[in-house]
């Protein structure tokens, strides 16, 4: 079922106290550590998760519950479900345009846009609707081509002209400005008849436009957050009363735990992924040698194009870049194949990490729920799509009455 009124409350205080309660075994990360602090207290389970095989952690990625292993697993993972089941929404029957229509965007995209807006039901129909970070403004064009009109607002002027000319193409009512909505002149852009909506805006925009809505007097608005962590400060800035007055904080890392899963990416993409990690890692065992303490050294995103070089030559590039001396000849195959065994530990051993993901995901959403109702909202909460089309499949409906 949704969420909505006192189990908004309800719900919040039950997921605050189980991430509380358990943020040893979620908060360190297994990519940065070669034992975690939680290992020494659950022993059989370290070792199981250690056990297991990259491929095994590939398969249990996206539902890590079902997992069979030694306690507290089983344990943890059904009061994890528990607390992070959440419903789908009341859909509501749409007229969809022709194929054409959305020639120009990824199919993948186009249903989530058609999924968000089956979901869009409000009391009173909605005739203007604000496209939040609109790009360029498909999900805005679609609901105008639904009903009434649209402001599509986007920072980047060519996705702003990009989307003029498409809904001149599409015939459409929509009017696409330039905005920056973190800048103070972006309340001039958010009015009462407006009904805001956005879909996948990141971190910052989308608590932003929370805080414009409810400031200019809009009736309706509708969110589905995304990338918790895109946000100007080191430490998550609760929202709500109940968030503010818990002992819970987190920081960018913690707000990236959520993100940690896929289920798009394809076999290229996942290879050259990995490919990435198992060296990271090996070089981190690498640099603890060079520097002589036993430390995570953090290094910075590499383009692809260091994935060709051999393995002797980028672990000499890396430490370069990281001023560290020239690593000594050794054999280069069996630290690589370090790395690569490293990564299937890391990975399995997220598996316990992953059960906190949809708990964490969903403390973040009610936070932002209660915000809203202690600004005369009605606030309801639930799924708008299937979670293989996006794991960012929760959607924030507010209304005031």
């Amino acid at each position: 079922m949704m969420l909505s009124g006192p189990a908004l409350r309800e719900r919040f205080q039950a997921l605050d106290d189980f991430l509380l309660a358990h943020q040893a075994l979620w908060r360190p990360r297994p990519f940065r550590h070669r034992r975690l602090p939680w290992e020494e207290r659950h022993p059989e389970l370290a070792a199981w998760l250690r056990r297991r095989t990259l491929a095994e952690a590939e398969t249990a990625h996206g539902q890590p519950e079902q997992l069979d292993a030694p306690e507290p697993f089983p344990q943890l993972a059904a009061r994890a479900h528990e607390l992070a089941s959440l419903g789908e929404l009341p859909s509501r029957d749409i007229l969809l345009p022709e194929a054409r229509f959305a020639s120009d965007v990824p199919g993948r995209k186009w249903q989530q846009i058609q999924a968000f807006s089956r979901h869009l039901r409000f009391a009173t129909e909605p005739r203007h609707w604000l496209d939040w970070c609109s790009g360029k403004g498909h999900l805005g064009h679609l609901l105008a081509w639904q009903t009434g009109e649209t402001t599509c607002l986007e920072h980047d002027p060519a996705l702003v002209e990009a989307g003029r000319q498409l809904a001149q193409r599409r015939k459409v009512a929509a009017r696409h400005l330039q905005q920056d909505v973190l800048a103070a002149d972006a309340i001039l852009q958010v009015r009462a008849e407006h009904t805001p909506v956005a879909l996948h805006a990141c971190g910052d925009l989308h608590v932003r436009l929370l805080q414009l809505a409810s400031r200019a007097g809009c009736r309706q608005l509708a969110v589905a957050p995304c990338c918790y962590n895109r946000t100007s400060t080191p430490r998550y800035q609760p929202l709500s009363i109940a968030a503010r007055a818990s002992q819970l904080t987190l920081d960018r890392d913690d707000l990236s735990l959520p993100l940690s899963e896929t289920v798009t990416a394809g076999t290229r993409v996942r290879q050259q992924r990995d490919t990435s990690m198992a060296r990271r890692l090996a070089f981190d065992l690498l640099q603890r040698e060079l520097r002589s303490e036993d430390a995570y050294l953090p290094t910075p995103s590499l383009p692809s194009t260091w994935l060709h070089k051999d393995f002797h030559t980028y672990c000499r590039d890396l430490a370069a870049l990281k001023d560290l001396p020239t690593p000594p000849e050794r054999d280069w195959a069996a630290l690589e194949a370090q790395g690569w065994q490293r990564l299937a530990e890391v990975r399995n051993l997220e598996l316990l990490r992953a059960l906190f993901r949809r708990p964490l995901e969903l403390w973040l959403l009610l936070d932002r729920a209660l915000y809203l109702e202690e600004r005369g909202y009605q606030v309801r909460l639930g799924r708008f799509c299937a979670h293989q089309l996006s794991p960012r499949n929760l959607l924030l409906l507010a209304e005031r009455p």
